[in-house]
């Protein structure tokens, strides 16, 4: 691949190409329109909620090679707001077209084993981890790490789902079972004070800009509130917000990041995962920022200066999962909230339908 193919500015008027068709790619969609692009999208189902507000979509599965060279053909750029799309599906697209971020980050960040090795590997903590490819590996990598810990797949797993928690009362083969046979690891218990984000872009240039720290609260395994700022020492937002430049510099990424972190109770963070893409507890930068996360995003991947990430306001965002949406009209009397509905036609519990961000006074 030639630098210009990895350095290119990608001028208003071209066509950004999105893999994925969620809300993430429907609210990057809103920006890019603001400014001056047309979105392609691609993914499986039709009327999904990128596909609705588009100029253009491409409903077939992310392994259709012709119908991925069709869509490489179609646009100037490809980025993703679904990051696990086939690795040999992104090799296709990063020969025929600038694919931001590239596959190798894409490639890093499908599995929590390369994930976590790589943190590690850049003088990043994580939790303690074992690799698991059989029950004897388990057994092992329990006596060593001990109870409580979790057992996740190494890859696909969100929301809580490809895990099982590890406790006293736990079976081994039992949850060796679930895992069905697929790459697995296993993640030390780790005392912690609270979970944070931090999101960061990095431009083609090499350019980073962080928005602050966010506390993340999660029930049930789903995010369920973000407040931003988080509330942590000026010290540790820092030490954050450094973590995940050194992260995304290390990876040689182009667009944007999400870093899941612990906040130990000892004063240390930990890394916990990362999302090569825009994030569910950065939602809030649309109402609250001066630039928002997806803003930021189209900036990143077409190659423009970066925006400014500073917060004008403070903010708290909740999730409106399921039948949550029915509480949409309330919402809108409440005169500091912002409503975002995702148009998904069918409410289904723990489903994403919208998600509702209260502006608040910025404390000095």
């Amino acid at each position: 691949m030639t630098q210009d193919f990895e350095t290119r500015v990608i001028a208003p008027g071209s066509t950004i190409g999105i893999m994925g068709n969620g809300q993430l790619g429907r609210m990057a969609a809103f920006c890019a329109a603001e400014l001056g692009y047309k979105v392609h999208v691609f993914g499986p189902g039709a009327d999904s909620p990128t596909e609705q507000v588009c100029a253009k979509a491409t409903i077939a599965d992310y392994s259709d090679l012709d119908a991925l060279r069709a869509f490489a053909n179609d646009v100037d750029v490809v980025t993703f707001e679904f990051e696990n799309v086939p690795h040999d599906s992104v090799k296709l697209l990063s020969d025929l077209v600038p694919v931001r971020p590239g596959w190798k980050c894409l490639h890093l960040s499908q599995n929590r084993l390369r994930e976590k090795t790589f943190c590690n590997d850049h003088g990043i903590g994580t939790a303690p981890f074992e690799a698991v490819r059989s029950l004897a590996d388990l057994e092992a990598a329990v006596a060593k790490l001990g109870r409580p810990s979790v057992l996740k797949t190494t890859e696909m797993g969100y929301d809580g789902k490809g895990q099982v928690k590890i406790t006293d009362d736990t079976d081994l083969a039992s949850a060796w079972a679930e895992m069905k046979d697929a790459e697995a690891i296993l993640e030390g218990f780790i005392s912690f004070e609270r979970e944070i984000s931090v999101i960061v872009a990095r431009g083609v240039t090499g350019d980073t800009a962080c928005f602050c720290p966010v506390e993340n609260v999660h029930t049930n395994h789903v995010l369920d509130v973000t407040v931003a700022p988080a509330e942590i020492a000026q010290s540790l937002s820092k030490k954050a917000e450094d973590i995940a430049i050194k992260l995304v510099t290390a990876m040689e990424f182009v667009g944007l990041l999400a870093v899941e972190m612990f906040v130990t109770t000892d004063g240390d963070i930990l890394v916990n995962e990362v999302a090569p893409r825009p994030h569910n507890s950065g939602h809030w930068t649309i109402d609250a920022c001066v630039t928002s996360q997806f803003e930021q995003f189209i900036r990143a991947v077409c190659g423009l200066p970066l925006g400014d990430p500073a917060h004008h306001s403070n903010a708290r965002m909740k999730n409106l999962l399921g039948d949550d949406i029915d509480g949409w009209q309330a919402i809108l009397t409440e005169p500091n909230a912002k409503l975002h509905l995702y148009g998904k036609a069918e409410a289904k519990p723990g489903r994403k339908m919208g998600h509702v961000t209260w502006v608040l006074p910025k404390e000095d």
